[in-house]
């Protein structure tokens, strides 16, 4: 489908450009939505992670998940101690 300079696609005459047209937009449309179903899933749904990794990787993970939780809970005492009533 070719647009000129404006993005204006070309004027309609008959029945049958219509109907390829709206094929060819319903093909983009498909194409388009198993590309959005594709970075929505990997967005969020990780990864079997056990299975598959290293025990490196494995230990790795650990690791940051458990920096996290400390984060976390040293930011939630730094909290309550700022604004527990005195």
């Amino acid at each position: 489908m070719a647009m000129n300079k404006d993005n204006v696609l070309p004027p309609i005459n008959s029945l049958e450009e219509l109907q390829a047209r709206k094929d060819l937009l319903n093909a983009e449309i498909a194409k388009d939505d198993e590309q959005i179903k594709a970075l929505w899933n990997s967005l969020f749904h990780k990864p079997a992670m056990m299975t598959s990794s290293s025990p490196a990787k494995r230990i790795a993970s650990i690791v940051n998940t458990s920096a996290g939780i400390i984060d976390g809970a040293i930011l939630g005492w730094k909290l309550y101690r700022k604004f527990k009533r005195k």
